[in-house]
């Protein structure tokens, strides 16, 4: 992997930032405004169960995850040298494709906004592998995505263990089994640096919210999907009465820097 700084020193990871990954540290929950940091207050009572910050959190982060990490399979489908590589991008697009179906469904039920745009963050990382090509990008694609997915694994065991809501209970039994899927095929590129990424893991820098944070999306802007391949594997959420698509939602973003 390549390290650089910039002028202020902070770190960086082939181009992006590098140690605080995915959304771990979201600091704040679109349209609404956080008053507690105590992750456990509940901010709503619903027919599935109390729903905490905390499972607020999860539902944005899981969202915020495939915006930027679904374009990245279809870089690795496209640009990867190996086998391994393709492969690992492979999932990438169907474990996030039925992740975001279910986010998508079950935010509705729970007066949760979404995101249509991962955090600047995020987007770096997009921006980052976009410009690498050959075996740079295998590199750079199988460390940060192990050290994001690596992450975020025990967020979920956290949400998992914790939550009294049934819908966000399902989401991480479904994102437990996704995440675990990832971080398997990011190991088997044989790529991983395992001394960095445990170090990335366990020792995160502080960054400004505003590059942790999606930004909300316009009003009457279409619902961003992400489509599954033709060949899914992968499947959603199933609750009765809450449709995975509907009329005037957009397709999925393209793997640019501006939508990553």
């Amino acid at each position: 992997m390549r390290f650089s700084r910039n002028a202020a020193g902070t770190l960086f990871v082939g181009g992006a930032l590098s140690l605080t990954l995915v959304a771990l540290a979201y600091p704040g929950m679109l349209g609404v405004s956080n008053v507690s940091s105590d992750g456990s207050r509940v901010i709503a009572q619903t027919q599935w169960g109390p729903l905490t910050e905390s499972d607020r959190d999860f539902v944005v982060k899981v969202r915020a995850a495939g915006l930027w990490e679904y374009p990245v399979g279809q870089m690795a489908v496209k640009k990867g040298t190996t086998k391994a590589v393709v492969t690992a991008g492979r999932h990438l697009i169907d474990g996030h494709a039925a992740l975001d179906a279910s986010c998508r469904k079950i935010a509705p039920m729970l007066n949760i906004t979404l995101p249509n745009l991962a955090s600047p963050q995020q987007q770096g990382f997009v921006n980052t592998l976009n410009a690498d090509t050959g075996k740079q990008f295998d590199s750079d694609m199988a460390n940060i995505l192990r050290v994001t997915h690596g992450s975020i694994f025990n967020t979920i065991a956290k949400i998992r263990s914790t939550t009294k809501n049934t819908l966000v209970r399902e989401l991480a039994n479904q994102a437990n089994a996704t995440v675990l899927d990832h971080i398997t095929v990011m190991e088997q590129t044989g790529l991983v640096n395992f001394d960095q990424v445990l170090f990335q893991q366990t020792t995160p820098p502080k960054l400004p919210a505003t590059d942790l944070t999606p930004p909300p999306p316009p009003a009457g802007q279409p619902e961003v999907v992400l489509p599954p391949p033709p060949n899914a594997t992968s499947s959603p959420l199933v609750i009765d009465g809450s449709p995975v698509t509907g009329p005037g939602q957009a397709p999925a973003p393209a793997p640019s820097p501006t939508t990553g």
